[in-house]
């Protein structure tokens, strides 16, 4: 048994476990989770400094696109997080919701409120002047997610949600919306 598969059961065990335990964890992964986006933020700035990266946006025009940007992704982290609320459960993986949510923008993708991350971490590396958040880190985020997402992630609620989950991940992407165009069929 390879360390992702032992990552996907110990998930899985505490996800399907007593409500204690489920308690116990779900501030803790939260608390890694805020820890490691400080952490990136924090390591971005200093890579900047260390590389001597210039300043690539002028102060106006950063809060004009990179406020915006980041409030997009703040609002669609936030609408994730109420969704899986109202469902019971906590965007935690060891809280989850007891079913699958596929309403809010989890109508559109999989994994909304990492792309809400992902735009967010864009949207502050622009506002921070900072070239390693919004072309660097932010990508190298996105990559190490889909590899968790496929390797972990997946697996578990494949497990967890049987084939509820398995035709949700046919039919929707998982971090950015299709664009799809409506063919008329011509008789």
């Amino acid at each position: 048994m390879g360390l992702s598969e032992n990552q996907a059961n110990f998930i899985h065990k505490i996800a399907t476990g007593s409500r204690k335990v489920r308690n116990l964890f779900t501030p803790i992964g939260f608390l890694f989770f805020l820890s490691l986006m400080t952490l990136i933020v924090f390591v971005s700035l200093w890579v900047d400094k260390l590389l001597g990266l210039p300043r690539f946006i002028p102060e106006l025009y950063r809060f004009a696109i990179g406020l915006p940007i980041f409030a997009i992704g703040l609002f669609m982290v936030v609408w994730s997080v109420f969704c899986f609320v109202m469902a019971r459960g906590t965007p935690v993986p060891f809280n989850p919701p007891p079913a699958l949510v596929t309403s809010g923008p989890y109508t559109y993708v999989r994994n909304p409120m990492l792309t809400g991350v992902f735009i967010a971490m864009f949207g502050l590396g622009l506002l921070l002047d900072s070239i390693a958040l919004a072309f660097i880190f932010t990508p190298l985020s996105i990559v190490l997610s889909v590899h968790e997402i496929k390797r972990i992630e997946e697996p578990e609620l494949e497990r967890r949600l049987g084939s509820a989950y398995i035709e949700y991940k046919k039919r929707v992407p998982r971090f950015f919306p299709m664009l799809r165009v409506k063919r008329e069929v011509k008789v």
